[in-house]
């Protein structure tokens, strides 16, 4: 078994990549994605006739949007649920790409500032176009070498994760996010995980832990460069 010292030194190999998650992570689009998904919600009361609450909501980020749409339209087909989520994803994409969400501080700094260093990726649970709709809306595209998501190949997030990694040359790389699921995605590639504690979730044994996205560039030039 190796020692904690051994583990670090490992860790510290030539870190090519940061695979960073969106949500709770780099930014915070509750408000606009309860806007839009309430709106559909409204035109569907044979599906679900109260409106979806933040708390609801909230706790469903990260997850796959199968599970979302069985957590959040219990009681209708399967059928019902892909109708009902792509209709709320079409809306909330095309809101989210407008309009934008809230990105946590200093976000662009900390990006461009890795960008010096490292490949960076984004890895998503979410719907196709998501992604696009927040590096459009924030003028952020040019940061990202590529981008990978749930709703393009119906890989879980760790497969995701190896997936990119494999597709842009990376064998080093570290995962950030914001909850459980993150950090089993980073255990599934082989890679450490960096906690967002302030984001939406919670961890068990993260390798490393932020409480701003800015401290990420100290973070990774103290224990992976």
């Amino acid at each position: 078994m190796q020692t904690l010292e051994e583990m670090e030194m490992d860790m510290a190999q030539e870190i090519e990549a940061i695979i960073f998650d969106l949500d709770g992570t780099m930014w915070n689009a509750l408000d606009g994605i309860c806007l839009t998904w309430n709106q559909v919600v409204k035109t569907h009361p044979e599906c679900r006739k109260e409106q979806i609450s933040f708390e609801e909501l909230g706790g469903c980020l990260g997850l796959p949007m199968t599970e979302i749409a069985q957590r959040l339209f219990p009681g209708t087909t399967a059928q019902q649920q892909q109708s009902l989520m792509d209709e709320c994803c079409e809306v909330e994409n095309a809101y989210l790409s407008e309009h934008g969400g809230i990105l946590y501080p200093k976000l662009e700094e900390t990006l461009s500032e890795l960008k010096k260093n490292y490949k960076l990726f984004v890895v998503s649970n979410c719907q196709k176009g998501y992604i696009e709709s927040f590096l459009k809306a924030h003028k952020l595209g040019a940061y990202f070498d590529d981008i990978e998501c749930w709703g393009n190949n119906m890989l879980s997030k760790g497969e995701n994760n190896k997936l990119v990694m494999k597709r842009n040359g990376v064998t080093k790389a570290v995962y950030v996010g914001d909850t459980a699921g993150d950090e089993e995605s980073a255990r599934v590639a082989g890679i450490p995980f960096i906690f967002a504690r302030y984001g939406f979730g919670e961890a068990k044994a993260p390798d490393r832990v932020l409480d701003t996205i800015a401290q990420l560039p100290e973070i990774m030039d103290k224990f992976f460069s």
